[in-house]
């Protein structure tokens, strides 16, 4: 899962990158309003993590923005603004979720799946796509009879399938999803992943279509 963070604090950006790795979500951190809207201009993100407090403008207006263009990504707001007006302004404005600093990461881990679950439809942790079942709260996967933990990066592969079964998507969509900005990535980082991933159930748990990309097959 990848996520964007739009936080001008240098001490939180830093913080939540490493926190959220271990969750298998990859955070790209800007500093402010303008640089938030450029990068959701380019990329594609499963969940926005929006401060209020930024240098150049209140977040809520880049929250309008975004629902003004009808952008309807999953956005978290993180505020060390506690009154119940903020909040309330906030939600009928098209936030997600609200979450007041200081906060526990796990915390922001769970209400995070839970706007990523709500936005796709799903009331419970679990996605299910035919023989294939993800716990987005464990990172367990289970497959013919078998379960297993994946470890960060192999989860957040088979759950960037599993959103979309039946469609083939290509090593740099791929990449695109489970990769942030800066990071080095091999020519066959994806490959070795999927690798990893047939070894610990069967090879037909990801199909490649050769020189278009890979798939989980849909239920039937």
């Amino acid at each position: 899962m990848r996520a964007l963070l739009i936080e001008d604090d240098r001490m939180i950006g830093p913080s939540l990158k490493r926190g959220l790795a271990d969750a298998g979500i990859v955070v790209d951190w800007v500093e402010d309003g303008a640089t938030g809207l450029a990068a959701l201009d380019t990329s594609a993100y499963a969940v926005i993590l929006l401060d209020l407090g930024l240098p150049d403008g209140c977040g809520l207006s880049v929250l309008d923005r975004l629902r003004g263009r009808s952008d309807d990504t999953p956005i978290v707001i993180l505020t060390a603004r506690d009154d119940i007006d903020t909040r309330i302004d906030g939600l009928d404005r098209g936030a997600d979720d609200f979450l007041v600093k200081p906060f526990d990461v796990d915390e922001l881990k769970a209400r995070i799946r839970a706007a990523v679950r709500r936005s796709a439809g799903r009331s419970a942790s679990l996605m299910d796509c035919g023989e294939l079942t993800l716990d987005l709260a464990t990172r367990e996967v289970a497959y013919r009879g078998q379960r297993h933990s994946l470890s960060a990066r192999e989860f957040a592969l088979i759950q960037v399938l599993a959103e979309r079964p039946g469609a083939i998507l290509s090593r740099a969509q791929i990449e695109d999803r489970i990769y942030g900005w800066g990071e080095e990535v091999e020519s066959n980082a994806v490959d070795v992943l999927i690798h990893y991933v047939r070894r610990k159930f069967d090879k037909d748990i990801v199909r490649n279509v050769r020189g278009v990309g890979w798939v989980i097959p849909k239920a039937g």
